[in-house]
C-alpha cells in the first residue's frame, strides 16, 4: 500500500507528484507518458512564470525531464474507479489492476463533451464507462459506442469481439476500425432512454433513411479521455460539475484530495500547480 494514489498526469498531477517525492511519499501517478493533451495542443503559453511563450510540446518536453530528473514514473493505466474503504483507498483501473492507498489525490481534468440525457440516470443500469471491466456483460449483444478519442480504438475492438452488433459513434476524424459487426453513426443522439435498464438511443427529428428515430440497444459505453470525478468516486460531493473542495484541497471523502479543472475555474496551468502542491501538502499533514 503506498500513501498517495494521484489520478491524471496534467500540471496539477505533477505537481503534487513533484511534492510528495520531495516530502518523501509513496505514492503512484496514473495518466498518460504525454502527460497531457490539452497542454500538448497548446500553440502558445503566456501565463506561466518563468517559461515566457512556450508551446504546448516544449513545455510537455520540460515537464517530462523534470519527472524523470525526480526519478517519477507514470503508470500508463486508465483509472475506472475509486472507492472508499474504511481505512484506505482501493483503486481499479481498466486494464483490471487493483491498487491501495491511504491516501487520494484526483486531478483527472474536467469533461470537454458534455453528459448525454439519461447518462448518468442509467449508470450501472446498461451505461458504462470500462470497456475491460464491463464488456463481458454484453457477450452476443447489441450496444451502442460513444469514442471521443481515436487513442481509445482499441478498446472499441475489444467490445466488438465480445458483442454481436456495436453501433459507433464517434466524436473525432479518421476512423481506422474497421469490423463486420461495426457500424459507425454520424449523429448525435437525443437522449439514453429505458425503463429499468437501457433500451434504446433516442435521436432527434427527424430520422434518415439509415438512421431511425430510435435504435434499441442493450448497453452503451461512454469511451472518453476524462471521466467525470462523481462517476470515478462514488460518494463524492460535486457541483456544477467541479469536485467540491476547501482551501486544503480536501473533499467530503477523509483522505481524498482534488485538485486543478475538476475543482472549478479558472482552468488555468498556474492554478492546477498550485493547487496540485497544496494538495500534496495536505496529504502529508493527513498522514502525519
Amino acid at each position: 500500500m503506498v500513501d498517495c494514489i494521484i489520478v491524471g498526469s496534467g500540471l496539477a498531477g505533477i505537481s503534487a507528484a513533484l511534492t510528495l517525492k520531495a516530502n518523501g511519499k509513496s505514492f503512484l501517478l496514473f495518466g498518460s507518458p504525454n502527460l497531457s493533451e490539452k497542454i500538448e495542443k497548446a500553440e502558445l503559453i503566456r501565463n506561466y512564470p518563468g517559461l515566457a511563450d512556450v508551446s504546448g510540446k516544449d513545455f510537455v518536453k520540460a515537464l517530462q525531464a523534470q519527472l524523470t530528473a525526480a526519478e517519477i514514473g507514470i503508470k500508463n493505466e486508465k483509472v475506472a474507479g475509486v472507492y472508499a474503504m474504511k481505512e484506505k483507498f482501493t483503486v481499479m483501473t481498466q486494464e483490471q489492476n487493483v491498487y491501495e492507498s491511504k491516501t487520494v489525490i484526483l486531478a483527472c481534468g474536467v469533461e470537454s463533451v458534455k453528459q448525454l440525457d439519461g447518462e448518468e440516470a442509467f449508470l450501472g443500469r446498461g451505461v458504462s464507462y470500462c470497456a475491460t471491466c464491463d464488456g463481458f456483460l454484453y457477450k452476443g449483444k447489441t450496444i451502442a459506442v460513444f469514442c471521443t478519442s481515436k487513442r481509445l480504438e482499441h478498446e472499441i475492438g475489444y467490445l466488438a469481439d465480445i458483442a454481436a452488433k456495436v453501433y459507433l459513434i464517434p466524436m473525432y476524424k479518421d476512423v481506422e476500425i474497421s469490423r463486420e459487426n461495426v457500424e459507425i453513426i454520424r449523429k448525435m443522439p437525443k437522449k439514453i432512454d429505458g425503463v429499468k435498464r437501457v433500451e434504446r438511443l433516442v435521436f432527434a427529428a427527424p430520422p434518415t433513411e439509415n438512421i431511425p428515430a430510435e435504435l434499441p440497444i442493450d448497453g452503451i459505453f461512454m469511451l472518453r479521455e476524462c471521466v467525470s470525478p462523481a462517476i470515478l468516486v462514488g460518494g463524492l460531493q460535486t457541483e456544477n460539475g467541479h469536485v467540491v473542495v476547501d482551501r486544503n484541497m480536501s473533499t467530503n471523502l477523509k483522505g481524498c484530495y482534488a485538485a486543478g479543472d475538476c475543482t472549478g475555474r479558472p482552468y488555468q496551468y498556474t492554478k492546477a500547480a498550485g493547487e496540485g502542491n497544496i494538495a500534496a501538502h495536505a496529504v502529508s499533514e493527513f498522514l502525519k
